[in-house]
């Protein structure tokens, strides 16, 4: 009986495992169908996110040598831009998770990094490198697109599960933790590294949040042909893990042409402009 049970349990862990490293099948339940992921667990409920969230806010807000945030007081057009642009794909009806994040936008005055990203809770963080190193509003939709795909699915909270345990996080959310662990989580917050897995779910949902707006759907390919352009020599660390850049624009042409969406450039140069001119220079 022991030895059945053995190998019951053997076979069950096999079958497991299996499906773990499973990540071809499609999420037909999400707003956007995407990619599934697994192992895709996270230590907690989306109201433990908002706390962990606010409380790595605060600590980013605190440490301004390392996250110069632009003060919203002193730059109110940029940040209406920003604003104006993270609504406009808040409201495409297809973010699965829009009432329950708290989606606060802040921008980074760092013009050599071209980066953004999210923590758990929907609190997301842009730097000025990129929002002047792209051309045209509909290109940074699909950048914003991404980093609201990983707040929406929760990303953050799942990889910070995996890479710091369940327990330093609930130490966070319970304000028992060290202010050496919540330095911590922050110093790697820029450099956080997905799963191919979430970077593809990532990529595709922002292809579908643009879907239902007035910009490209695929304006995340643009970035992606811009950067191999470059020789890649300045691809971020959000969109710097794998798959490569060109891979990337496959994936996302791809996903446009599945949805059939618009995949042309209607919006007017002009707002992006004055959104890049507001920065400091």
């Amino acid at each position: 009986m022991k030895r059945n049970s053995i190998k019951i349990a053997v076979s069950t862990g096999l079958v497991l495992l299996a499906f773990v490293l499973s990540c071809s099948k499609k999420n037909e339940n999400a707003a956007v169908p995407t990619t599934s992921c697994f192992p895709d667990i996270t230590f907690s409920s989306i109201s433990d996110d908002l706390i962990l969230g606010r409380q790595i806010d605060s600590q980013i807000v605190a440490t301004p040598s390392e996250y110069p945030i632009l003060p919203r007081a002193q730059y109110p057009v940029a940040y209406s831009h920003l604003e104006r642009i993270t609504n406009n794909i808040k409201n495409s009806g297809k973010i699965g998770n829009k009432d329950k994040l708290s989606w606060e936008v802040k921008i980074i005055h760092n013009d050599s990094v071209l980066n953004a990203f999210c923590t758990p809770g929907g609190y997301i963080y842009v730097y000025t490198g990129i929002i002047k190193y792209l051309d045209n509003e509909d290109d940074f939709a699909g950048v914003m697109g991404h980093e609201i795909a990983h707040a929406d699915l929760r990303h953050s909270a799942k990889t910070m599960t995996q890479q710091y345990g369940i327990s330093m996080l609930m130490n966070i959310v319970l304000g028992k933790a060290s202010q050496g662990q919540l330095a911590q989580i922050v110093a790697g917050l820029s450099s956080l590294k997905y799963s191919r897995c979430h970077e593809t779910q990532a990529d595709e949902n922002s292809v579908g949040y643009l879907s239902a707006t007035s910009y490209k759907c695929n304006g995340a390919a643009s970035f992606f042909e811009k950067i191999s352009a470059a020789g890649g020599s300045r691809t971020p660390e959000f969109m710097s893990t794998h798959p490569n850049p060109d891979n990337r624009v496959a994936n996302i042409n791809a996903k446009a042409k599945e949805l059939g969406c618009n995949t042309t450039l209607p919006n007017p140069i002009s707002q992006y402009t004055e959104f890049k001119n507001s920065l400091p220079k």
